[in-house]
């Protein structure tokens, strides 16, 4: 029997330039992320859409996209995904960072509450 740990669902949450959307995707799923407990077996699963993000990189900022100290507005896409388990979760968020193109890309990882 699989612990409550191990159970416990997570929403992990990232944006992402279009132009790294595939290879971001494709990192956390082979993690396990994206995943869905079931009979259904699905799999690769999450919810993308396309928004503007804003950002203003500091002095000591390396930036991937814009310049030191200028307002930039980008195309960003926001995916959703599940991750069942802390550990699959973990994984998740340490493929993305090594897949994301930006020096601190945004994440948020949400423990979901069972009902």
């Amino acid at each position: 029997m699989a612990s409550a740990a191990a159970l416990t669902r997570y929403k992990l949450v990232y944006h992402v330039p279009p132009a790294a959307l595939e290879a971001t995707k494709a990192a956390i799923f082979a993690t396990g992320a994206g995943r869905y407990p079931g009979a259904g077996n699905y799999t690769e699963c999450c919810f993308t859409v396309l928004g503007t993000g804003q950002f203003r990189p500091g002095d000591a900022a390396n930036p991937h996209i814009g310049k030191v100290g200028q307002l930039e507005h980008v195309e960003e896409a926001r995916v959703e995904t599940l991750c069942v388990g802390e550990e699959t979760a973990r994984k998740a968020v340490a493929a993305l960072k090594k897949a994301h193109p930006y020096e601190e890309p945004a994440y948020e990882v949400y423990k979901l509450e069972d009902f």
